[in-house]
């Protein structure tokens, strides 16, 4: 048995492991703040508005999915 194998035990059978679903939030992200610099470099405000707002809505809605999950988690899951 290894030293990692005694610190972090295998989860008990039959335990469910729990995947967060399908998501394009982390691309709306990217593509934010892809928007936000292209219009930065060419100094034209509307890029740099459009990915601010998309920016904004994505990662607001990231927050609240992770929530949402984190709270559909059994008690003995959370931190101490």
């Amino acid at each position: 048995m290894t030293e990692i194998e005694r610190e972090y035990p295998a989860p008990p059978v039959g335990e469910e492991i729990h995947l967060p679903g399908p998501t394009l939030l982390p691309i709306a992200t990217a593509l934010g703040i892809t928007l936000i610099v292209i219009g930065t470099t060419v100094f034209f405000p509307i890029p740099m508005i459009i990915g601010a707002i998309v920016l904004v809505v994505a990662v607001a809605r990231w927050i609240g999915d992770t929530r949402r999950d984190m709270a559909e988690l059994p008690p003995e899951h959370h931190a101490p």
